[in-house]
């Protein structure tokens, strides 16, 4: 991490593909990029996501998608919904949705840029942290509606208790 941040030191700043690419590499997760696409795995806590970050140089928006790999079954999908509801009143940047191709679950978050388009380390670096973060700190609320069967309320106070320590 140390070189990454001597890379940009002169900078401070790279086209937001250019620097989430380097992050990633940095890190050692694998990714794959296009001119306004970077694909990429990001183990997590609960499990492996997929990432995607996606440029949009017309508006200067950087978009960030965290999928954690979760199907939601056509008859949980009322449950997955209120359980949604639930926690993006608890997310504080972004918000998780269900994609109507597929099911698919995923965090997204969207940051616009200044009128330069550059995205700093720092600025990536806690982009990428907090859809990590929002996705572990939710899995397990998931997990209970979806395979658990447990209602969405309980399921999300379950998952917020937060254990003293480490086992």
């Amino acid at each position: 991490m140390r070189v990454l941040e001597r890379t940009f030191e002169a900078d401070g700043a790279a086209a937001p593909i250019t620097m989430l690419e380097a992050l990633f590499r940095a890190h050692g997760w694998p990714c794959s990029t296009g001119s306004t696409e970077l694909s990429g795995e990001i183990q997590g806590a609960w499990a492996r996501y997929q990432f995607k970050g996606i440029w949009r140089s017309d508006d200067n928006v950087l978009q960030l998608l965290c999928l954690p790999d979760i199907r939601v079954p056509k008859d949980r999908r009322g449950a997955a919904f209120e359980l949604l509801s639930l926690i993006n009143e608890q997310v504080w940047l972004g918000h998780f949705d269900i994609w109507s191709q597929g099911s698919v679950l995923l965090y997204r978050n969207a940051s616009m840029l200044g009128d330069d388009g550059m995205l700093s380390l720092l600025q990536a670096q806690a982009l990428v942290d907090i859809a990590v973060e929002e996705c572990d700190r939710f899995y397990p609320a998931f997990q209970f509606v979806l395979w658990g069967g447990k209602e969405p309320r309980d399921a999300l106070d379950a998952a917020m208790v937060d254990a003293a320590g480490e086992a």
